[in-house]
């Protein structure tokens, strides 16, 4: 099981969103019978095997074990992984541009090269799992209190000058065994609730 999977089939997008699908996926984080799942959410375990079977045939669960009892075959299911996030290629007719009106100060532009983000290193996660590679990236992720709006446009203003010294510095236009990287640096608002995903009653 991966910790993270990215979901770039419209399709597999469209069964991973269906609530009691989505309850399923979190329920086999553990792996998990249909009988099992069945009384877990409260529906019958037909109803459970349909919506096991289409996530199945979508890559978003898989068996882990088939157990005999008297004339039946258990099958033990777990979800591929612990969690999910759904690419913009899903919805590749109208995935956010941010070549089109790009903003330093905008946060609609900003999001939408957060998909972007997520569009690219989920192909990559993507193209390594299938090549047996790790992905080379690197990431920073901390929390700033600003005392004034001043304050925010003054670290602003430094971010970007040591940024832009930092990427003159070792960009190489020239090394012929160079491979190009994008480099993303955000600052938002934090969110005084992040989002929950969905529970399974005990």
């Amino acid at each position: 099981m991966f910790d993270v999977t990215v979901i770039e089939d419209p399709a597999a997008a469209e069964a991973s969103l269906d609530p009691m699908r989505a309850r399923l996926l979190a329920a086999l984080s553990e792996p998990a019978s249909a009988a099992t799942l069945a009384a877990k959410v409260g529906l019958p375990r037909q109803k459970v095997n349909y919506h096991l079977k289409t996530l199945e045939r979508h890559g978003l669960v898989e068996l882990v074990e088939e157990r005999r009892k008297g004339n039946v075959t258990e099958r033990v299911m777990r979800a591929t992984a612990a969690s999910y996030v759904i690419s913009p290629t899903a919805l590749a007719a109208v995935q956010p541009d941010p070549a089109q009106s790009p903003d330093r100060l905008s946060a609609r532009w900003l999001l939408a090269l957060a998909g972007q983000l997520v569009r690219d290193v989920g192909a990559l996660i993507t193209g390594s799992a299938k090549a047996g590679k790790r992905v080379a990236t690197f990431a920073l992720d901390g929390e700033i209190r600003f005392a004034s709006p001043a304050a925010r446009a003054a670290f602003a203003d430094e971010l970007t000058a040591a940024v832009t010294t930092l990427v003159a510095k070792y960009h190489d236009e020239e090394a012929a065994n160079g491979r190009d990287h994008r480099l993303v640096v955000a600052v938002h608002p934090r969110a005084t609730e992040p989002p929950h995903g969905p529970r399974i009653p005990d």
